[in-house]
């Protein structure tokens, strides 16, 4: 593991959207990584801060070509998806480390990739270099990781919430029900007559209620005695630009309390320094709520049972843009080269919000 002092150079293809720059905008704050380039095709020889006007005054770099980058230590790719499986090569001789902020490595199943993708992976065998940055459920493969697979944004609120669940034996089956209600940010920067503001604003619309993508990572994440987990996702967009709130509803057998779900978090989740049990009596906001999440690395989980039936359902909630993307890396990233894992995350959020 190399020395906490060591500063590393970073560059991001494809900073202008999103995800890339949320990854610069926490990067920037990191005092020990250095943003080299950031790549914009459409975008090359205009500065940064006019696309990103929050980092006016904070970053003076210009975005350049894919064609223009250096060697640096660390490449972020926030490519459209098929993108970085088709160029791993180009951008594998740039960095000793690939941090795909898309979907091309999540999945190393073929089968279930194409299942959920509607295509055939052109470089399966790639998906086996690359280690899936969710540290509350991977951290010791993310300690000795070559490449980072983002994950998807859904997928890390489900997954890390009911990670411990299915591990502990719990549950009475292997079962979950989850919906997922998500900001507009989740979409991308790229509009569709679907983002359209007019069409979007004040809609609670369902949009993928069977067959969501991120379903794949939980299938093939989530703990299991050898055979997978069922799990039935179902996606429904908001007018929020930022945030996403799972609902997921499992059964334990009728003689377990909250007690007994209590002790299955906190054996799992004790010392994360990122993952908070939310669940308040007396406060306006009893469970997880998205919009105290803006722009931090915090998952907020919350639980309640119904003792008569077993039914618990667990609330989830994050920044889709930060511990969905970009805030997921990095802590990763922390963790891979021996940094304190808050670095570059401390942002607490905001109240009022």
């Amino acid at each position: 593991m190399n020395s906490s002092s060591e500063i590393k150079t970073v560059s991001i293809v494809g900073a202008s959207g999103y995800t890339g720059g949320e990854a610069l905008r926490i990067l920037l704050a990191h005092p020990f990584f250095r943003v080299q380039q950031v790549t914009s095709e459409r975008l090359a020889g205009k500065p940064v801060s006019s696309t990103h006007p929050n980092l006016r005054g904070i970053c003076d770099l210009k975005f350049e070509k894919a064609e223009d980058l250096s060697e640096c230590d660390i490449l972020f790719l926030g490519l459209p998806h098929g993108e970085s499986q088709n160029r791993f090569e180009e951008f594998a001789g740039k960095a000793g480390v690939l941090c795909d902020l898309a979907s091309d490595f999540r999945i190393k199943d073929g089968a279930l990739y194409e299942k959920f993708y509607g295509h055939i992976h052109s470089a399966p065998a790639l998906a086996e270099q690359f280690t899936y940055a969710v540290p509350e459920v991977n951290r010791q493969e993310i300690g000795v990781a070559k490449h980072f697979a983002g994950a998807g944004c859904i997928a890390t609120c489900s997954l890390i919430s009911l990670y411990p669940l299915f591990a502990s034996g719990i549950l009475r089956e292997q079962r979950a029900f989850i919906d997922a209600k998500i900001g507009s940010s989740a979409t991308g920067a790229s509009p569709s007559p679907a983002s359209h503001h007019p069409e979007r604003a004040g809609c609670l619309r369902s949009f993928q209620p069977t067959g969501h993508r991120h379903t794949a990572e939980l299938l093939q994440y989530l703990p299991n005695n050898g055979e997978r987990p069922e799990v039935y996702l179902s996606a429904t967009s908001t007018s929020e630009v930022r945030g996403i709130l799972t609902t997921a509803q499992v059964f334990v057998d009728p003689q377990r309390t909250e007690a007994d779900v209590w002790g299955v978090y906190r054996e799992h989740y004790n010392s994360e320094p990122f993952v908070r049990i939310v669940k308040d009596k007396r406060s306006i906001y009893r469970y997880p709520e998205p919009k105290l999440l803006r722009g931090t690395n915090f998952v907020d989980i919350g639980f309640e049972l119904e003792p008569e039936t077993g039914r618990l359902v667990v609330m989830s909630a994050i920044d889709n843009l930060v511990k969905g993307s970009a805030g997921n890396i990095v802590q990763s990233l922390n963790i891979r080269f021996g940094y304190p894992e808050r670095l570059g995350l401390e942002f607490v959020g905001l109240h009022p919000a």
